[in-house]
């Protein structure tokens, strides 16, 4: 009997030590005005928000050098949290002087790999006004793909641009595949059904992102508009927002990080 338990113990052990090191837990967020407008205060809040992330999808970092600095402090302030990360920053996108901006991705380096430093798709410059960010990752040699993706503001026509972005995805790269940002639009809305006939599915639904300015009756919560979509060969485990406000009384200590709550998706390969 004690054999059998003890035999029955270490399966389960073996067994979770494989789900830890084969789930991936990706966080995507726009943090509003990324870059110089950070202390080193606020960048040690974001990065103990983060710190349990194996991949996080940034929105919203600024073209000039302190956006690509903004990402190496974070990545630095990982760092000295217990694991080794690295990170990736795009280029800027070709947009008009007061839209463009910069994505990046930070990951941690012990099960998660790359052989590239991911691109802008200018396939879809004509069409969007933010390139989105490709980045392949490999998670024991099995290649997964995370676009990270910032539309136009919700009064500007987001859905013509996430519509070319659903189309260029399914004719054009393979699965496994997340798409991971801001879109400016609900979920629920006709221009997403494309991704979801073709089997990618969003993590969240019904749920706020953006923080209102002020808090009344312990509301703060404003626009569902950022979410992370994944294809069927993708399995979820868990999704959700990270709520660091809670409390009225921080939602200025909150707004002072970003407008945004990040979003996760805990998943594993097929």
């Amino acid at each position: 009997m004690f054999k059998s338990l003890l035999l029955s113990f270490f399966i389960l052990c073996h067994f979770n030590l494989n789900s830890q090191i084969d789930t991936i837990n990706l966080v995507s967020w726009n943090i509003r005005d990324f870059g110089k407008t950070k202390n080193s205060k606020e960048l040690d809040d974001i990065a103990e928000i983060l710190r349990d992330a194996d991949i996080i999808a940034i929105q919203e970092v600024v073209t000039g050098f302190g956006g690509a600095q903004a990402v190496a402090k974070l990545a630095d302030i990982l760092n000295r949290k217990g694991n080794k990360w690295d990170y990736a920053v795009s280029d800027p996108t070709h947009s008009s002087k007061y839209v463009t901006e910069r994505y990046a991705f930070i990951w941690k380096t012990k099960h998660i790999k790359i052989k590239n430093r991911g691109w802008l798709l200018d396939e879809l410059d004509a069409e969007v006004d933010r390139e989105p960010f490709l980045l392949d990752f490999y998670l024991n040699k099995q290649k997964f793909t995370v676009i990270n993706f910032h539309s136009r503001p919700h009064d500007k026509n987001p859905e013509s641009e996430i519509d070319a972005l659903s189309s260029f995805a399914v004719d054009s790269l393979p699965t496994p595949l997340i798409i991971a940002g801001d879109f400016n639009v609900d979920e629920k809305e006709p221009v997403f059904d494309l991704l979801k006939s073709k089997g990618y599915n969003p993590t969240i639904a019904n749920q706020r992102t953006t923080l209102k300015k002020t808090c009344k009756r312990g509301k703060y919560l404003n626009y569902p508009i950022d979410n992370i979509f994944y294809s069927n060969n993708i399995k979820k485990i868990d999704g959700g927002v990270i709520d660091f406000v809670r409390l009225c009384d921080r939602l200025e200590q909150a707004r002072n990080l970003s407008d945004h709550l990040p979003v996760f998706l805990k998943f594993y390969l097929e």
